[in-house]
């Protein structure tokens, strides 16, 4: 048996936003966008790994306006989980994150203890996103 990745899913607030950091700074490339109810469902691939899929959703689709009220209030705080990418140019990437309205840059890269370099950044909707040279 064997089990791999297909898709991680991103709260992005605002659908422009997100694609402006997510496509235009990393370099993701857009795999479909589909409307559904009045929210954006953006899928984003990446050249080197085209089978795993990073989907961008607000966080108060297909949710009750309680929910989603929670969990929007949770990532304008930072609050939700780290996602970890890889990049074959640190310095490059983190040169264009700084030039992305609304992305913040919250460690410049550094070699770490546990053996990578990498820095850390917040994406538009409050995402905190780790990139590791690669």
């Amino acid at each position: 048996m064997n089990i791999s990745l297909s898709q991680v899913h991103v709260y992005a607030d605002d659908a422009d936003a997100a694609l402006a950091f997510y496509r235009d700074a990393l370099g993701l490339n857009i795999g479909f966008e589909v409307e559904n109810d009045g929210f954006r469902y953006i899928t984003l691939v990446s050249a080197a790994q085209p089978d795993v899929k990073l989907v961008l959703f607000h966080p108060r689709a297909g949710r009750s306006q309680e929910s989603g009220d929670a969990i929007a209030a949770l990532l304008a705080k930072g609050e939700l989980g780290t996602i970890h990418l890889r990049s074959d140019d640190l310095a490059e990437t983190f040169t264009r994150i700084a030039e992305t309205p609304g992305a913040e840059i919250v460690q410049e890269p550094a070699d770490q203890p546990w053996g990578v370099r990498d820095g850390a950044v917040r994406d538009p909707a409050g995402n905190l996103v780790r990139i590791e040279q690669g």
